[in-house]
C-alpha cells in the first residue's frame, strides 16, 4: 500500500509571516492539531502544531498576537511522497515519534499522513497501527525537534 492510499487530501496551510493567534483560530475552526507552513509557492517551510503553541509561545511568555509563526515553528520537516510505501512511512513516524508527515509531490504540499488516517483505513490491520502508535509514543529519546 501507498500512502496515497491513506494519506489526507484537505489541507489546511498557513503562512510563516501568520501570528500564532490566526494559526491557533484555523486549527479551531477545522479541528485540526496541525498546520503545515508553506511559502507563496506552496513549498513547507515547517510545521506548527498545538504542542508548539502550548510549549514554544504560551509557555514562554510570547505574545501570541504578534509572534509569527515562523518564531516558533518546527523547521526541520520530515516528508515522504505519495508514492512512499505506508510501511516506510510509518517506520519514519516510529522512529522519528512523529504523528504526521506532509506528504510532497513536485516540492509541493499534496497531502498529510496521520496515525488517525492510518487507525481509520479499514484496509490496515488495527495490530499494526497500534504498534505504530505505541511506538511513536515511547518514552525515551526523542529525535523529534531537537531544537
Amino acid at each position: 500500500m501507498k500512502v496515497k492510499d491513506c494519506m489526507c487530501t484537505e489541507l489546511y496551510c498557513c503562512a510563516p509571516e501568520m501570528t500564532v493567534t490566526d494559526a491557533a483560530k484555523i486549527m479551531n475552526k477545522h479541528h485540526i492539531g496541525c498546520l503545515p507552513v508553506c511559502d507563496n509557492n506552496q513549498n513547507v517551510v515547517g510545521l506548527i502544531t498545538d504542542r508548539d503553541i502550548a510549549l514554544r509561545c504560551v509557555a514562554c511568555d510570547k505574545d501570541e498576537t504578534t509572534t509569527p509563526v515562523s518564531e516558533i515553528m518546527t523547521s526541520s520537516v520530515c516528508c515522504c511522497n505519495e508514492n512512499t510505501d505506508l510501511e516506510e512511512a510509518t517506520k519514519m513516524m516510529s522512529d522519528l515519534q512523529i504523528r504526521r508527515i506532509p506528504v510532497i509531490e513536485n516540492n509541493k504540499i499534496v497531502g498529510m499522513l496521520t496515525i488517525g488516517d492510518l487507525a481509520k483505513n479499514n484496509n490496515i490491520d488495527s495490530e499494526y497501527v497500534g504498534n505504530t502508535f505505541e511506538q511513536i509514543c515511547k518514552f525515551g529519546h526523542n529525535t523529534k525537534n531537537a531544537e
